[in-house]
């Protein structure tokens, strides 16, 4: 009896198969439906990660060529393998690699599922593991240019001697130098300053991918002025008066100071400090005055360079003042023919500024005060006036009242006359 119930147990397992396959076909079907599946290039390059290397090792290149991939997945999980930074990984695994140059195979991991990795690219990288060697070496120290005339450098002083350069053997072996480069180009006070440092091989070359411990140093030298030279000012001498009405409002000289030597060291000691020019005669001056002007430098002494003129830069200004003109009467322009205009206040006070020579020379037919009523409508208006100065460097500083009232209205038709 059980026999039998066994038999007809077994010949329905088709139909159980067939059903359940047929039931999951429906329920793949109906996800598939509501969630598809979308293939697409991921949207950002993945970075390769290096596992297992030996820390003695070095890495050549040390930044390998991100991968791109192609993925398929369901819809749903677009956002997600977007938007989180390690869903996917890019992994090279270096376990049990010693010195030399491998091609590594490329491992692509995703943290989510269900995810399919359609293909991707590179899915092999070339390298090279080379030791890691460090050797220490002395700084060389390159001085370019020339202090400043009359100066002298004294030899420079470094904070430190030596280097430790550390990087691939092969590089470190390519290094003949560690070098700092200096500039006193034109010094004429000391100097401090802290330098990059930098790798170079036998040619003179940089050497890159290489560490500097410490990758900078600092640089001190003692800038002399040299014994018989002197720094001194320079003092301009002025000869007679600008013009009546004007006024001096700067006084300035290029270069400020020069450096002057004498064969005889003691006549550099008794000079006051400064140099003064041969005088400039500014006599009636009303502008600017920009002159080269010679110096009057004791004998024996001489600039260094051979400079014996200085740019002198003299600003000249008119003294300036200020006048109160009352009652000017205003004028109306652009009135239509056949109106008239009644102006209330018929008088203003006008301020005026300037220099003082103009002022003097003001006529009371200089000024005027104008208000323009043109396409102005009949009717009752507030405009502002405008003044008139017939000298362009008087300004107007205010006018009082600012508005005026205007009333503009028809002309009355004259009366006729009778005759008897």
């Amino acid at each position: 009896m059980v026999w039998n119930w066994l038999r007809r147990a077994w010949r329905m397992v088709p139909a159980f198969v067939t059903a359940f396959l047929l039931a999951l076909a429906v329920w793949v079907s109906a996800v598939t439906a509501n969630d598809p599946n979308e293939e697409a290039i991921y949207p950002r390059p993945v970075s390769i990660s290096v596992v297992g290397k030996d820390p003695n090792l070095i890495l050549s290149p040390e930044d390998l060529s991100p991968v791109t991939l192609t993925l398929r997945a369901p819809r749903s999980l677009w956002n997600a393998l977007t938007s989180e930074p390690e869903a996917v990984r890019a992994v090279v695994d270096l376990t049990g690699l010693g010195p030399g140059t491998y091609a590594v195979p490329v491992q692509v991991q995703v943290g989510l599922r269900p995810v399919r990795v359609i293909s991707y690219s590179p899915k092999t990288v070339t390298l090279t593991l080379e030791r890691l060697e460090s050797r220490e070496m002395p700084i060389r120290l390159v001085v370019n240019g020339t202090p400043a005339g009359g100066f002298s450098a004294e030899a420079p002083v470094l904070n430190r001697e030596r280097v430790v350069v550390s990087g691939p053997e092969s590089r470190v072996s390519k290094v003949a130098e560690v070098q700092a480069v200096l500039d006193i180009s034109g010094a004429s006070e000391s100097l401090t300053r802290t330098l990059p440092l930098q790798a170079l091989d036998a040619s003179g070359n940089p050497v890159s991918g290489l560490t500097l411990v410490p990758d900078r140093v600092t640089v001190n030298v003692a800038i002399r002025q040299r014994f018989g030279y002197r720094n001194v000012v320079i003092k301009v001498v002025l000869q007679g008066q600008v013009a009546s009405g004007y006024r001096l409002t700067n006084i300035a000289v290029f270069p400020p100071v020069i450096t002057v030597y004498s064969d005889n060291p003691q006549s550099v000691t008794d000079l006051p400090g400064y140099i003064e020019t041969m005088p400039l005669d500014i006599t009636n001056a009303k502008d600017d005055l920009d002159v080269l002007v010679p110096l009057n430098l004791p004998p024996g002494v001489s600039v260094v360079g051979d400079q014996t003129q200085v740019l002198v830069r003299v600003g000249v200004a008119a003294i300036e003042s200020s006048v109160t003109l009352p009652n000017l009467r205003v004028e109306v322009s652009g009135l239509a023919p056949g109106y008239t205009a009644t102006v209330s206040p018929e008088a203003l006070t006008v301020i005026l500024s300037g220099p003082v020579a103009l002022l003097d020379r003001l006529q009371p037919g200089d000024v005027r005060v104008v208000v323009n009523v043109q396409d102005l409508p009949p009717g009752t208006h507030q405009v502002t006036p405008t003044v008139e100065v017939l000298l362009s460097d008087l300004r107007v500083e205010s006018i009082q009242p600012e508005t005026v009232e205007v009333v503009i209205s028809r002309a009355s038709a004259p009366t006729p006359t009778r005759r008897p």
